[in-house]
């Protein structure tokens, strides 16, 4: 009989040893060293007060920055911690003028609505918004995608794994086919960073994004941005602030004058306690290695899906498990509360349906009693009141 390696870091995760998480595509669960780490920083500031800053606080953007990278493929000094997803896509967005011929943002329509926010908002400054529509709600058809690139194509911006399906898109494809003709591309990865395999160098991708809430196991508050070094110098981000500036400290008035390193994409202070609660989760997920956490994840995802065939619940995620992340989509109500009842957490979206993940922390059991306790409130949801009368 086969162990279960990774199960060793159960007790390092508080919240296991009393709940069946199954909620960590929305809010991993928290490292128990992550209380040390905040501690640290209260220490630092109880302590050393002002002199924190350029003791540690100032640079740790680029050094937590530097601890992400080694999850996503990405070479020392080309990511920036920034205080979320938004903000950093913002920090993209805002290095274009939409006003030229090539003017035309491609990305899906099953994006994440807050990046999509962004997007439309761009067409107040003369950007053109292309979004390419999904036949089933699930999935975006990578042809049509692809067709939709051309020649007034400035940016691409999709989501490796899309959040209401965990559909794996191409984005080896995308890249190759944006850059073409002449566009760049900018992939969201939340939903796949520590769980899906993915090296930005290796996809020789513009812009990447995400944050530290999900499989990171990192908490709010810390997002980031990776940006292909040879591009930065010839980008100079409208979203700015004092931390971009090549010397922050000279507190220089006028035009600022953009740091030559990832720091150019900065803005304003950075959000320090969240990258130290940051820290724990990548540490771990970089020891265990994202190859070693995908392989259990389509163990247990295609154990899921599974049991929800037998007991004749609709998946509605991809079958494949080359086209699945680290989540399985059950098409059945919102009976979220009643698994709670049970302290089994998962979530709901609508138009999909309950949203499962089991994380490296998780035990087969855990998929069993999941798929049992959907499986009796789905059964009690659709059964109609009894009134006495």
């Amino acid at each position: 009989m086969s162990t279960d390696e990774l199960l060793r870091w159960r007790p390092e995760f508080p919240i296991l040893a009393t709940t069946t998480y199954m909620v960590t595509h929305s809010l991993g669960a928290m490292p128990r060293r992550t209380r040390d780490r905040l501690a640290e920083f209260a220490d630092a500031w109880a302590t050393r007060g002002v002199r924190a800053w350029h003791e540690r606080w100032w640079d740790m953007p680029k050094e937590v920055g530097d601890l992400l990278g080694r999850i996503i493929g990405a070479p020392p000094g080309t990511v920036l911690m920034l205080p979320n997803q938004s903000t950093a896509q913002s920090a993209v967005l805002s290095c274009f003028d939409w006003t030229t011929p090539r003017n035309t943002i491609v990305t899906e329509r099953l994006n994440f609505p807050s990046n999509l926010y962004l997007f439309h908002a761009q067409e107040r400054l003369g950007a053109r918004i292309v979004t390419v529509p999904s036949d089933d709600g699930m999935t975006i058809d990578t042809d049509r995608l692809l067709a939709a690139i051309d020649e007034t194509t400035r940016l691409v911006s999709v989501s490796h794994v899309l959040f209401k399906s965990s559909s794996v898109q191409n984005l080896a494809a995308i890249i190759d086919r944006a850059h073409a003709v002449g566009a760049l591309v900018l992939a969201d990865l939340y939903q796949s960073a520590g769980t899906v395999p993915v090296d930005v160098h290796a996809l020789n991708v513009d812009f990447a994004t995400g944050g530290s809430v999900k499989w990171l196991c990192g908490g709010p508050g810390a997002g980031y941005l990776y940006v292909r070094p040879d591009l930065r110098a010839a980008l100079a981000p409208r979203l700015t602030g004092w931390a971009a500036h090549r010397h922050p400290f000279d507190f220089d008035d006028g035009p600022i004058e953009y740091a030559d390193d990832v720091a150019r994409f900065a803005n304003g202070s950075p959000a320090v306690p969240a990258l130290y609660s940051a820290m724990s989760g990548y540490e771990i997920v970089a020891e265990i290695g994202v190859p070693a956490i995908r392989a259990k994840s389509l163990r247990q995802t295609r154990r899921l899906i599974q049991l929800a065939d037998a007991a004749g619940l609709r998946v509605v995620s991809p079958r494949d498990d080359h086209a699945r992340g680290g989540t399985v989509v059950i098409d059945v109500p919102n009976v979220v509360d009643r698994l709670a009842e049970e302290h089994i957490l998962v979530d709901y979206r609508p138009g999909a349906g309950i949203r499962v993940a089991p994380h490296f922390y998780t035990t087969d059991e855990e998929i069993d009693r999941t798929v049992s306790a959907i499986v009796a409130a789905a059964r009690d949801a659709a059964s109609p009141a009894t009134i006495s009368v």
